[in-house]
């Protein structure tokens, strides 16, 4: 393997000063997601999702925090929190391969809305609400049928939209790492395992335990080395000599 530079000098992309705050931001946004991930298992574990629609609807009337929790509330943090990594990683990435960067951020980015459109968490708290005042079993029928039809929803194509766009997103991006020194390798390898294994989830029998592997250990992982080189690269003042070499056979 060896390796030559695409231009010499540092890339005024990450030199200069007018990015430097962006990848600030998302590096807080990596090291913020990372920290969320174990939170959301924790509970998940301790407050397990209702199993039916009357019981949200009863958690959403008694503890609002922990329904939202619960229907993924962090989950809908981080996809917030995904756009300024995305496009920190479009500045850092686009010189080594300028394609499939930026195919990658774009299904990234279009994966977002997808996930608003699937999640009803704030939508089940309005029907909640209808629900605990209902005055007749019509009404409280009709609210759950319709209960039952955001969280049928919230599985079907949407979410697996914004699922499917990530990975391959992340999947990309992992794979463009491989081919700048601006990440060690270790970074594009492990956002590859993960996000291989994220696509298991549709696997019959076996796809919510690799789904699970690919959250603990790899993307966590993933998150936290983002995080740390991002940091690093705001940090870089001018004149810092920063190389944006490819990786080539």
């Amino acid at each position: 393997m060896s390796e030559s530079a695409v231009e010499p000098g540092p890339s005024p992309e990450i030199d200069g000063s007018r990015w430097r705050e962006l990848y600030r931001l998302a590096a807080v946004a990596a090291l913020l997601t990372a920290l969320f991930i174990p939170v959301q298992i924790v509970i998940f574990v301790v407050w397990p999702p209702p199993s039916s629609v009357v019981a949200w609807f009863s958690l959403f009337h008694t503890n609002r925090l922990l329904g939202l929790l619960d229907m993924d509330l962090l989950i809908l943090v981080e996809v917030v929190l995904a756009i300024p990594i995305f496009l920190a990683l479009y500045l850092l990435l686009r010189r080594a391969w300028p394609t499939l960067t930026a195919v990658a951020t774009a299904l990234g980015l279009l994966g977002i809305p997808a996930y608003f459109a699937a999640n009803p968490a704030f939508s089940m708290i309005s029907l909640s609400d209808q629900y605990a005042s209902a005055t007749s079993d019509p009404q409280r029928s009709s609210l759950q049928a319709a209960g039952q039809a955001m969280l049928a929803s919230y599985n079907g194509t949407a979410f697996d939209a914004y699922y499917v766009l990530g990975a391959l997103a992340l999947i990309g991006i992992s794979v463009v790492m491989l081919r700048t020194h601006l990440f060690r390798r270790a970074v594009g390898y492990t956002g590859i395992v993960a996000n291989v294994l994220a696509l298991g989830l549709f696997v019959p029998g076996i796809g919510l335990l690799l789904s699970i592997l690919s959250v603990l250990p790899f993307l966590l992982v993933w998150y936290l080395l983002v995080a740390r080189r991002l940091f690093q690269l705001a940090r870089e003042g001018p004149g810092t000599a920063v190389s944006t070499g490819t990786r080539s056979a």
